[in-house]
């Protein structure tokens, strides 16, 4: 009978401890629904209505105006002109007169070859001449007299043909003198190598006093022109038309967009100017193992900053779509009923408004229908926000600080209790 009772008071004295237990965890969960009229932001603003805090975000305005639309694509940076300079005459190379990396104007000269045997034969032939000139002057004064004594009967007729003759003879002779003189002339000329073009000497190749001639595989150095130069890059086959039609209207521009990393294969740094130039020709057909077609733009260059044989990256203004209502494209969110934003009220609320897209940049999005010019789009926080959410704009971009984490139950009554 005593264990009975002692078992009895146990269970008693349990189910009231169990009871004041959830009394005191109702106190607790009612506290801060008591407080929520007074409840403030961590910034010192009023909460929204019904305890809500206010969500910070990034707003921009809807602008008015011309869009344009690129097509971006990975080119090839290609010389215009790149010139291996040989010689065109066999000898000893006497004189390498430019340094390696130089920039050197068309007709400068470059390298001397020893020119001792091809002036001798200049000189020869220069002495030929003379000695066929000579000649001709002597059968033009002895046709002179035949033809005088023709008239006084004095030689035959053909005494005079055979003379006349004689002298062309001599006159051709000449001629083919001076045909002489000329070829001495060019192989003395060809001793005194010159720049072909405008450009930036390479590696040399060979030194002086080594023997060339025409035949040599590598040649003595190499020219690359590079101000201007190209860029060849491919565009897939469904956007030719576009292309076609933008030539059609004008220059098409192209512009290189620098690279992030500054690796060597990416010669622009981040914080650099892009190069500007314009579409130059569009290949005569399509790659059909690929369904891309070669598009070869022209750069002025004029910092050479583009290099032959490297990569860039393009941006090709394709289309400028006019008079557009452009928002930035993380305003654009996608539900199921289709592509919508959330603009900022002037009760400092949101609506989320349905839109009509059209064109699509990789950062910017035309809207048809749906939003008007200049009013304020939600462009970051919008993933906390639902259909009359209340919004506190952040200042300078600056995101507002978020409400501190609720405490847990006893250390918010550790902090209560503490004075």
């Amino acid at each position: 009978m005593a264990r009975f009772r002692f078992l009895l008071l146990s269970l008693v004295v349990l189910a009231g401890a169990g009871a004041g237990y959830y009394l005191w965890q109702g106190r607790e969960a009612a506290g801060p629904a008591d407080l929520s009229t007074a409840q403030t932001t961590p910034g010192g603003r009023r909460a929204a209505p019904g305890g809500g805090i206010p969500v910070p975000v990034t707003v921009a305005a809807a602008e008015r105006r011309d869009l344009r639309l690129t097509l971006d694509a990975l080119g090839t940076v290609q010389a215009l002109n790149n010139i291996t300079v040989r010689s065109q005459v066999s000898g000893t190379l006497t004189e390498v007169l430019f340094r390696e990396g130089q920039e050197v104007k068309a007709g400068e000269i470059l390298a001397r070859i020893d020119d001792r045997t091809y002036a001798a034969a200049l000189a020869q032939a220069v002495g030929r001449k003379n000695y066929d000139l000579a000649q001709l002057e002597n059968a033009r004064a002895d046709l002179r007299r035949y033809q005088g004594l023709l008239a006084a009967s004095g030689v035959t007729r053909q005494q005079v043909d055979t003379q006349r003759a004689q002298v062309a003879m001599f006159e051709a002779q000449v001629a083919q003198d001076q045909a002489a003189i000329d070829t001495a002339q060019t192989q003395l000329d060809y001793t005194t190598i010159r720049a072909p073009i405008d450009g930036r000497v390479g590696l040399r190749q060979v030194d002086a006093g080594n023997l060339v001639s025409s035949g040599d595989a590598t040649g003595i150095v190499t020219i690359t022109q590079m101000r201007p130069i190209a860029v060849s890059f491919t565009i897939p086959q469904g956007e030719l038309p576009r292309l076609m039609r933008a030539m059609a209207a004008g220059p098409v521009p192209v512009e290189t967009v620098p690279s992030s990393g500054g690796t060597p294969s990416q010669p622009l740094a981040q914080n650099e100017a892009p190069e500007r130039g314009t579409v130059l020709t569009v290949d005569n057909q399509v790659d059909q193992a690929t369904g891309t077609v070669r598009v070869k733009a022209v750069f002025p260059n004029d910092a050479t900053r583009l290099w032959p044989g490297a990569f860039v990256s393009l941006r090709i203004g394709i289309e400028t779509v006019p008079d557009a209502t452009v928002v930035p494209l993380v305003a654009v969110q996608q539900g199921p009923n289709g592509a919508f934003a959330f603009v900022a009220r002037p009760d400092n609320t949101v609506e989320q408004r349905p839109l009509t897209l059209g064109a699509v940049t990789e950062g910017e999005a035309a809207v048809r229908e749906g939003l008007q010019p200049g009013e304020q789009v939600v462009t970051s926080g919008a993933l906390r926000l639902n259909p009359g959410s209340a919004i506190a704009l952040s200042n300078g971009g600056n995101t507002a600080p978020a409400a501190p984490p609720p405490r847990p139950p006893r250390a918010r009554q550790a902090a209560d209790a503490a004075p």
